[in-house]
């Protein structure tokens, strides 16, 4: 394979012939000159020709000019082609300073004329056609976005010596609850479960003397939810760390992480996110707040919203006004709320023996929840127990409880949505925005 010129090279390679590939975004089709935007994954450059057009007087032309010109006149949004020309400098091209002379083209794959969707099109239809739809440079961007943000995810995590595994994604029973599970057909008239997220696992890991592991897979919720922050598949980003004193040592390494990673991005993509998406990335000072349930439901009354909910935790109003408390407040746009009750927590969360509360949270990234982290109960018969008052049968959860009958360290973790994150840090009101393909109760394609 020949090694081609990216469009972002082209300001540091002298004036003289170059070959770039890309799809055309744009033909100006003038009578005198023709200029063709060409995009590939680094950006756009300026492509010009000048217009040959045949003679009204018959008078003989370049056969070969003319028949660029003809080309050129005819190219398609999206076609992918090669270009070979020359490179010259130019300060008064807007597109990057530079341009490129035309000798010759050669399309690789000619796209049909009438493009299916439009700068205005709606979120569905561009979701139809999202091979299309990505095209543009801010979806570009967002997943470069991503991937900044799981790098250095992963750097914080190996420089510190964790352990990346990946879990299973089929399980025998349920890792959280029995709702939401997605059942798939099994051997021998066997049912298996897709993982609601790797919990029992990562907690596997402990016993197993890991110490300290991550994960960035996906996980499965058969959740009919319409809103814009749920879907059917997402990426989730896990953690689960041994020899913890309470569950301030996990959220201490979650604030760490969240701000070496918003430091990354900022460092790589801050100029091209203000640009394109029109907000200044803004990484969070640490600590982050923290606020305890009960008192968060007393500040969210205090201005003047009731909480619908009768189980004691917040609703989305709830979230967006605890939040735009701490950011007036504390100039934050991070929030950890502690303390639930164990009845809206899982069965695994620990409790304070003096409170009962559990000793969990839930950090809320500019109004939404993006994760729930907790110390684990690591002793069994209080584990047992706890499953128990929540109608969970032992003979689901014995493979589970066996992890912690024989010897089991403090430890906790948490779990956090990757497309969250990249739809609040980038300021979009849905994850079907920022998640490569999107599943939900009514897509299961492209």
């Amino acid at each position: 394979m020949s090694e081609r010129v990216l469009v972002k090279q082209l300001q540091g390679l002298p004036d003289g012939p170059v070959s770039v590939s890309g799809w055309v975004e744009t033909v100006r089709d003038q009578k005198k000159v023709q200029f063709v935007i060409l995009r590939d994954e680094s950006g756009a450059v300026q492509l010009v020709n000048p217009a040959t057009r045949p003679a009204e007087d018959g008078t003989e032309q370049d056969a070969a000019a003319l028949a660029l010109t003809d080309l050129i006149s005819n190219l398609a949004t999206g076609t992918f082609l090669t270009v070979a020309g020359e490179l010259k400098h130019d300060e008064r091209v807007k597109l990057g300073g530079v341009e490129i002379k035309i000798d010759a083209l050669d399309i690789a794959a000619a796209a049909l004329p009438e493009t299916p969707i439009a700068a205005d099109s709606g979120l569905d239809k561009r979701m139809d056609w999202r091979f299309l739809d990505l095209r543009q440079r801010r979806n570009n961007l967002v997943f470069r976005v991503q991937t900044t943000l799981e790098h250095a995810f992963r750097s914080y995590w190996i420089e510190r010596d964790y352990i990346e595994v990946h879990s299973p994604k089929l399980m025998a029973s349920a890792s959280e609850s029995n709702a939401e599970l997605f059942e798939v057909p099994y051997f021998e008239d066997k049912t298996a479960y897709l993982a609601q997220s790797p919990q029992f696992f990562k907690q596997m890991a402990q016993v197993a003397g890991f110490g300290k592991i991550f994960e960035i897979a996906p996980a499965f919720r058969a959740d009919p939810s319409f809103t814009s922050r749920h879907a059917t598949e997402f990426t989730s980003v896990d953690a689960e760390i041994s020899w913890i004193d309470s569950h301030e040592d996990v959220a201490r390494m979650q604030e760490e992480l969240l701000q070496t990673a918003f430091q990354a991005v900022k460092d790589k993509h801050g100029a091209e996110i203000e640009e394109l998406f029109g907000l200044e990335v803004q990484v969070p000072a640490i600590p982050f707040p923290r606020i305890p349930l009960a008192e968060a439901r007393e500040i969210v009354k205090s201005r003047g919203y009731e909480i619908p909910r009768t189980d004691g935790d917040l609703d989305p109003e709830g979230e967006r006004q605890i939040s735009a408390y701490v950011e007036e407040t504390y100039g934050h746009q991070f929030v950890f709320v502690t303390d639930y009750h164990p009845e809206i927590r899982a069965f695994y969360h620990m409790r304070d023996e003096e409170t009962g509360l559990t000793k969990s949270y839930d950090l809320l990234f500019k109004g939404v929840e993006i994760t729930t982290g907790a110390q684990r109960e690591h002793r069994v018969d209080v584990l047992i127990e706890q499953a128990k008052e929540k109608g969970l049968g032992a003979e689901h959860l014995d493979f589970y409880f066996d992890f912690f009958r024989y010897g089991a360290p403090p430890h906790g973790g948490f779990g956090m949505g990757l497309a969250r994150v990249l739809m609040l840090l980038l300021g979009q009101d849905s994850i079907r925005e920022v998640t490569y393909l999107f599943r939900g109760p009514t897509r299961l394609a492209p």
